[in-house]
């Protein structure tokens, strides 16, 4: 063999175990690295020629291979595992080119002190247990969890605590309102630790029992968050398949056991004050628990309990590297039409699957990574929640994708025209076109139409209503009495203000007279012209308890129970009262939406109700001030409306984005609604305006906002 003379040794550390049978039937091997505790599946041709690597001369390996099996191995082959063994550091370091290699590696791998905070940021473990002697000596005490009648118990118990419970189904719905106390939150919080632990547990006793070691557990942090963990690597050493799944979905069926065992329990715990936070916990142990780990760890997509289930379901290791590879090489043959072979021969349909799962994976994570930006940066004071934003974005979203475009630029050399580049080239330009071209000529904003002039009625004053309240529907003239409304407070501070003014006016006129009096100098006139001032005051206070209409028009609100001797409260809404015509739209726009409306454009409002029509208005008014809270509550999502906001200490809801009243009149002169009618205006922009453009103006307002914030 040219340039190879001898085989470098092995590590003598290294072992090797049998593995479960390929897919065609080929026998398979295990080696297990002790030293990084790592794993490397071995197919039948692999296996033949390690455990002959102590001949060293490899012409007669390859010799004693062809001898001894019925494979046919070649130089290639010979290499290729020699490669594989060198980049994992598993040969002895025998020469000094070996010796460099490792340095060489050693130096690329050293991170520095920035480097190592990132990556012990995004994730990093901390051993707790060293639990081998305590699993080895507790496994006799659960063998029964491995018997078939176990599991059959389990769902005995769980079709009895579903009959119980529906009996009670009322009270079992109704249970999370225990919660609110602290002793169902300590509940609560019991019963997730205390799962999470069997969780756990399951993965470490099922390991043990099966002959795994389980070196380690403890906690692991992913991006700060806290989740137990178990090393249960060893599972690799098993050659049955079936033995490898039970150890993967231990933890899933752990908790699944306990939620059939809480059902019951919650059914049978008395329904006492003290057993409630109990039969709280029993509750989140039956609904709750298990669904979100089902949800979390059955998800494949993510290197958890899902993930590793699959892969041995598929019998293929590193499920994610290879699909991802297969993905890769999908998508440029897809884009350049290179003719690579494929990454790893499969057949059509198992290809086609792996396609899909690693573009799956890819947009599972790409929406994951993003939500984590932005849960981080809102959990931080701003400038640590932006440096972790760039990190996520950058770490996890950017840069997967900025290495796929350098391994394209790499090949840079092997673009040519071809079906596969023609069909990219009319693609992005199809895509660019349509992101680009200013295709919007409208614009559609949420809107409320209302009578053009609205006087809503609000009691300035504590106080009881005198006379019986309009009808609603009852047409109004400027002047008319409506509500009759008696403050005996406000009664009080009159006389108390009247009484002062007559004393103050008559020491004034004394003053001349009295030289007690003349000492107070211009300080008496002062005061009585103050007593004065307060009495007009308390004068047209008395006055506003009298509700007059401010003008013609129709009484189109009520409040409920506006009858003699009810007491109403200070700033009460007690009626409103529409003008007799005209009609007004108030609608409300983002920034991006303001682009090309100016005053003078025609809208057309559509009411959300069928029963009401559509109606020309003209736009009158744009605000150039955001709105720091918004006044139309209906519109706002709270309340079912378009409008995120968010709210206020003082109970006002302020929008969460930048948003601008807009004023449309001169909406016809039929008589105005009797209520305020929601819906949506169409307005017609003097501009065109682009996707790309409409998002790049949001992205710049959006980044001038929490700027300034």
């Amino acid at each position: 063999m040219a340039g190879l003379v001898t085989l470098p040794p092995l590590r003598e550390d290294l072992a090797l175990h049998p593995g479960p049978e390929a897919d065609d039937g080929s026998p398979t091997w295990t080696l297990h690295d002790p030293a990084s505790h790592r794993f490397y599946a071995l197919s039948w041709p692999a296996f033949e020629l390690l455990s002959r690597w102590h001949l060293s001369d490899p012409r007669e390996l390859l010799a004693a291979v062809a001898r001894d099996t019925t494979l046919r191995l070649g130089e290639n082959d010979l290499l290729a595992v020699l490669q594989m063994l060198r980049r994992n550091h598993l040969l002895v370091a025998s020469d000094a080119s070996h010796t460099d290699q490792l340095t060489a590696y050693a130096n690329a791998t050293r991170m520095s002190a920035g480097q190592w905070l990132l990556k012990h940021y995004l994730f990093f473990r901390i051993p707790l247990l060293q639990p081998m002697h305590w699993l080895q000596r507790m496994s006799r005490w659960v063998r029964w969890a491995f018997q078939p009648g176990f599991w059959l118990t389990c769902a005995v118990l769980t079709l009895l605590g579903l009959v119980m419970a529906s009996r009670r189904w009322d009270e079992f719905s109704h249970t999370l309102t225990s919660y609110a106390s602290w002793e169902g939150l300590l509940a609560v919080g019991l019963a997730l630790s205390g799962a999470k632990v069997l969780h756990e547990l399951g993965h470490a006793f099922t390991a043990t029992h099966f002959g795994c070691r389980v070196p380690t557990m403890g906690v692991a942090f992913l991006v700060m968050w806290p989740v137990l963990y178990t090393d249960t690597n060893e599972a690799w050493k098993l050659t049955s398949r079936r033995q490898r799944l039970w150890v993967g979905a231990a933890g899933m069926l752990s908790e699944l056991a306990l939620a059939s065992v809480a059902l019951l329990a919650w059914s049978l715990l008395p329904d006492t004050p003290a057993w409630a936070p109990i039969r709280s916990g029993a509750f989140l142990l039956a609904t709750t628990t298990w669904v979100l780990t089902l949800a979390i760890n059955a998800s494949p997509f993510m290197r958890f309990d899902g993930y590793f289930l699959l892969s041995d379901a598929l019998n293929m290791p590193n499920l994610h590297e290879r699909s991802f590879a297969l993905g890769r090489w999908w998508m440029r043959e897809a884009l350049f039409g290179w003719g690579d072979p494929p990454p790893e021969r499969f057949s059509p349909s198992r290809r086609r699957g792996l396609i899909a799962f690693a573009l799956a994976t890819w947009l599972y994570r790409l929406v994951l990574f993003f939500g984590i930006a932005l849960l981080v940066y809102h959990a931080f004071f701003k400038a640590l929640g932006l440096v972790l934003l760039a990190v996520e974005l950058l770490w996890f979203i950017a840069r997967p994708i900025w290495r796929e475009l350098q391994a394209w630029w790499e090949q840079r050399q092997r673009w040519r025209w071809s079906r596969a580049s023609r069909r990219t080239l009319l693609v992005l330009g199809a895509a660019l076109i349509l992101l680009c071209w200013p295709w919007r000529t409208s614009v559609r904003l949420p809107a409320v139409l209302s009578p053009s002039e609205v006087q809503v009625v609000v009691a300035s004053h504590a106080a009881q209503v005198v006379n019986e309240a309009p009808q609603q529907g009852r047409r109004v003239k400027a002047g008319d009495l409506l509500l009759q409304l008696r403050s005996p407070e406000l009664e009080m501070q009159w006389q108390q203000a009247v009484v002062q003014e007559q004393q103050l006016r008559l020491q004034l006129e004394q003053q001349p007279f009295d030289e007690r009096l003349r000492d107070l100098g211009p300080a008496l006139r002062k005061q009585w012209e103050g007593a004065v001032a307060e009495l007009d005051g308390l004068r047209a206070q008395r006055e506003r308890l009298a509700v007059r209409a401010p003008f013609a028009g129709t009484v189109v609100e009520v409040a409920e129970g506006l009858h003699p001797g009810v007491w109403v409260p200070g700033g009460e809404r007690l009626l409103s009262v529409a003008g007799v015509g005209g009609l007004k739209v108030d609608a409300y726009a983002d920034e991006a939406a303001l682009q090309g409306l100016m005053s003078g454009i025609t809208g057309t409002f559509v009411p959300a109700v069928p029963e009401e029509r559509s109606r020309r208005c003209e736009l009158t008014r744009v605000d150039p001030v955001q709105l720091a809270t918004l006044e139309e509550t209906g519109l706002a999502d709270v309340h079912g409306g378009p409008i995120p906001v968010q709210r206020l200490q003082d109970g006002r809801d302020a929008p969460v984005r930048p948003t601008f009243h807009l004023r449309l009149d001169r909406c016809g002169s039929e008589a105005a609604p009797q209520r305020e009618i929601f819906g949506s205006v169409h307005l017609s922009a003097s501009e065109r305006s682009s996707w790309l453009g409409d998002g790049l103006r949001f992205l710049l307002s959006l980044w001038h906002r929490e700027a300034v914030l």
